[in-house]
């Protein structure tokens, strides 16, 4: 992929609407279940893709492009799904969230000149140029998305009972 804002841009755009798609017809009772007690739910899932949005990625990415010698804020995004409730959230609210923070983004985005991809963050743990930071946002998406097919798809062979899903075809 090249680096590019417009290619970014639509990706991030478009991986925001699919995000919603999935969504925005599942009910309360879906939102908040769980395969597993380790897994988390749909609901968690967003409200963490809000936060990260707000943040992580984009803030992150800013500091490093603005002056990567900068501190950036500790995040704890594993410990969060349960410290700021997320299951105990509407999904509405949260889905909104995440596509205001998105737009925040898209608007900050676009309002880039020329960035320098190659600038780099060094960091203890690893270092992280604005274009690896890039990508990750991208793949992060990418990574939720998979998560709520897949959790789309738990709730479904839940639901089904006795129906058989293998008609479907190969998972």
């Amino acid at each position: 992929m090249p680096l590019d804002i417009p290619t970014a841009h639509a990706r991030l755009s478009a991986n925001a609407k699919a995000i919603a798609a999935l969504v925005e017809a599942v009910g309360a009772e879906q939102a908040g279940w769980k395969p597993s007690p380790e897994d988390w739910s749909i609901l968690e899932t967003v409200c963490h893709l809000a936060d990260e949005e707000r943040l992580d990625f984009r803030t992150r990415l800013e500091l490093c492009l603005r002056d990567p010698a900068l501190p950036w804020p500790p995040i704890e995004p594993g410990a969060w799904v349960t410290t700021r409730a997320y299951n105990e959230r509407r999904l509405s609210e949260a889905l909104a969230d995440f596509l205001a923070e998105r737009e925040r983004s898209l608007v900050w985005l676009a309002g880039l000149a020329e960035p320098d991809w190659r600038q780099t963050s060094v960091r203890p743990i690893r270092s992280l140029s604005a274009g690896d930071l890039l990508v990750s946002w991208l793949a992060h998406d990418l990574l939720h998305l998979r998560q709520l097919v897949e959790l789309q798809r738990a709730w479904l062979t839940r639901e089904a009972g006795d129906f058989d899903l293998g008609y479907a075809g190969d998972w």
